[in-house]
């Protein structure tokens, strides 16, 4: 199989997810009315289900252990808690629509800046004229989905 359409296959099965858990979450927050309630389960269940993945396909790893692992590595999790924390707090607010193009948007400049710099590590792919044509029509469908719902 293709390795290129293998992962954009399973990037676009995760980009499908990440509404559902918008919705899901959101709407758990909401009955709970604890959006933090609501994320601490997110990620307990979150850790059931890698903990259970490392032991069953991976086995016991290592990795811990190793050295010359750069602090600012261990950071994702702060952001993926921000988001989450975020998306649960806004979306039954804002709606999931608006809240995920958002994050869309967001995540268009950080992996156009996190590209062209190279940053953290990342292969380096360098904003050209195509690339950045691309941005604007994506940033322009964003705020076209939106548009029709908000004030902005």
């Amino acid at each position: 199989m293709n390795s290129t359409f293998f992962y954009a296959s399973i990037m676009f099965v995760a980009g499908l997810g990440i509404p559902l858990m918008a919705a899901l979450n959101g709407g758990l927050g909401a009955k709970l009315q604890s959006p933090a309630l609501a994320a601490t389960i997110l990620f307990l269940v979150g850790l059931a289900v890698s903990v259970t993945y490392l032991f069953t396909v991976e086995g016991a790893s290592t990795g811990l252990t190793k050295a010359n692992i750069p602090w600012y590595l261990y950071f994702g999790g702060f952001f993926v808690m921000f988001y989450i924390l975020s998306i649960t707090s806004v979306a039954p607010h804002f709606g999931i629509s608006n809240a995920v193009s958002f994050v869309l948007l967001g995540q268009l400049v950080a992996m156009s800046l996190i590209d062209h710099y190279g940053l953290v590590g990342a292969l380096q792919y360098s904003l050209n004229s195509q690339r950045l044509i691309g941005l604007a029509l994506m940033a322009a469908g964003v705020f076209m989905v939106v548009g029709r719902s908000t004030n902005i």
